[in-house]
């Protein structure tokens, strides 16, 4: 990876099924341009949390590849925890690694 990066840290709606975890956090492995960093699971809370980083492109990608997967496996009728059921993705910060990538990520 080279030039601007920037940083995601989706939550999602599942931190039971590892076989769910684990298809959502494929969405960021072995694509150019992304980096999968981290990811943790709270089965209390029934959230996953991951951190990736990458081109701002090949980074928007695989967010919104997630999101189809999270959506295709995550039943929110069934979904039980202590944080809100909000949806099956609800929370996506995205944040700059460095003051001149801001103005791409306002372009995004």
């Amino acid at each position: 990876m080279s030039g601007k990066l920037l940083e995601c840290v989706p939550n999602y709606s599942e931190g039971r099924d590892m076989q769910k975890v684990e298809q959502i956090a494929d969405c960021f492995r072995g694509k150019a341009g992304v980096r999968l960093l981290d990811y943790q699971t709270d089965k209390d809370h029934n959230r996953c949390v991951i951190t990736a980083i990458g081109e701002p492109e090949a980074l928007r990608d695989a967010v919104i590849e997630s999101f189809g997967k999270a959506v295709q496996l995550i039943d929110m009728t069934k979904h039980e925890g202590q944080h809100p059921r909000m949806g099956a993705v609800d929370v996506v910060p995205v944040s700059y690694t460095h003051l001149r990538a801001h103005e791409t990520l306002m372009n995004l």
